[in-house]
């Protein structure tokens, strides 16, 4: 008998897309804004570097730490859908914190209020196969990477408003925007649902689960190519997902440099990032389209090496004195680079993963994400005290010279990668062989 092709609904494709709207808000306002803001007003611009550094690796260490076992949770739960719906509401609820009790109670919600929405990208993106076929995946990846992008719209534009001084007003906006955007992928993302669900809970699980995850990582073999793109990924994300968080403070840097005041600088900043993200949605839309026609890993050579240039010109503008306008200049390659390194690794890592381990392996690819972000900030804050508060430098200077090493890391990636093909794998006469 034959089985009746899949049909996967508009509803659940737009609503999958929407979720990446709703978590971009979060994403841009919260880890890329305003909490690096507000941690600059209360310590300090010579200190901001190294404290929003540390706190932000000790939040991305706690999901590191949990994310296989979380992906592991979700191949054996019945659905994934529950645990997406759970982060999702923890991240919501502890947004709402920040800023609001204290210094110590807001440093702790952002903690753990980070790590929550690490879990739900995590959830989401172990959601794509549901929504997706093997012949639109890299499209449907890339509107969800642009349409997301629309929502750093909405997280910057709140800076804009009369009431953007009050920094709780501006994470609880956050926070209930979230929270509305996301219910629409609660209710209409149907799952396929795990025919054979085993117990989630428990240390049994915990054990079953980790040696599974520690026979995954040494018989990498059986698995071609995928321990080489994980470590290769830890090297780009690192330094991506690093400028990423850095990029308000290093734009606030440069235009302090030039002569104007904290509270225009913080203006020019958030007009930089209103060009990255324009031209974010234009790159998801763009390389998306890409993966489809030339294949997932060929659109991230394209990508890393538009990283390059990107890095390059970032660097110039501190370490040279350039005028704070050029960053428009970094902010549109950066965009356009930004919104096709996350339209082509999620494809990619799909044809690196057996279809029943899709979990346990977002997992993984989460983990290393989170590893990069671990010591990306380390990296920068140790860069930011050596150059800054040891050697003197100023602070944009300073951060050109944590750019440069940072572009060290774009051209480690792409050695590591240069042998892993993204030809789709026999899963069955590979399991038969192993």
């Amino acid at each position: 008998m034959t089985t009746p092709p899949r049909v996967i609904r508009r509803s659940a494709v737009a609503s999958w897309i929407l979720y990446d709207l709703a978590n971009t808000i979060f994403s841009m306002g919260v880890v890329s804004l305003y909490f690096s803001l507000w941690v600059r007003d209360e310590v300090g611009p010579e200190r901001a570097d190294t404290v929003y550094g540390i706190i932000t690796a000790i939040s991305m260490g706690i999901i590191f730490v949990i994310s296989p076992l979380l992906g592991a949770m979700t191949d054996r739960a019945r659905r994934r859908m529950p645990f997406l719906i759970v982060s999702t509401l923890l991240c919501v609820g502890l947004t709402v914190l920040i800023a609001r009790s204290g210094y110590w109670v807001t440093m702790l919600a952002f903690v753990f209020a980070n790590a929550a929405y690490q879990a739900g990208l995590q959830f989401y993106d172990a959601l794509l196969p549901e929504v997706t076929t093997e012949e639109n995946r890299g499209r449907i990846s890339g509107i969800g990477v642009g349409v997301g992008y629309l929502g750093s719209y909405f997280a910057v534009g709140i800076g804009f408003l009369p009431q953007s001084a009050d920094k709780p007003f501006l994470f609880t906006a956050i926070a209930i925007a979230f929270l509305l955007l996301s219910i629409p992928c609660f209710l209409f993302v149907r799952e396929r649902g795990n025919p054979n669900p085993r117990p989630v809970f428990g240390l049994a699980m915990i054990k079953e689960s980790t040696a599974e995850t520690i026979r995954t990582l040494r018989s990498g073999s059986q698995y071609p190519g995928l321990i080489r793109f994980l470590v290769g990924r830890v090297f780009y994300t690192d330094a991506i997902n690093t400028v990423i968080s850095i990029m308000t403070l290093y734009t606030v840097n440069v235009a302090v440099a030039t002569g104007l005041g904290t509270e225009a600088s913080e203006g020019k900043a958030r007009l930089v990032m209103l060009v990255a993200i324009s031209f974010a949605v234009l790159g998801g839309f763009m390389w998306g389209t890409m993966v489809d026609r030339i294949g997932p890993k060929r659109t991230l050579n394209g990508v890393l090496w538009l990283w390059v240039a990107t890095f390059t010109a970032a660097a110039s503008v501190g370490l040279f004195g350039l005028p704070w306008q050029t960053l428009f200049v970094v902010a549109s390659m950066a965009g356009v680079a930004l919104g096709g390194i996350w339209s082509a690794d999620r494809p990619y890592m799909l044809r690196l993963t057996p279809p029943h381990r899709i979990g346990e392996f977002y997992g993984l690819y989460g983990m290393v994400g989170r590893f990069s972000a671990i010591t990306g900030p380390v990296i920068w804050a140790a860069v930011a005290w050596l150059c800054i508060g040891q050697l003197g430098m100023a602070p944009a200077v300073g951060q050109g010279v944590g750019v440069l090493v940072l572009l060290s890391f774009i051209f480690i990636a792409r050695w590591i990668l240069g042998p892993v093909t993204d030809e789709p794998r026999d899963w069955d006469a590979i399991a038969s062989r192993g």
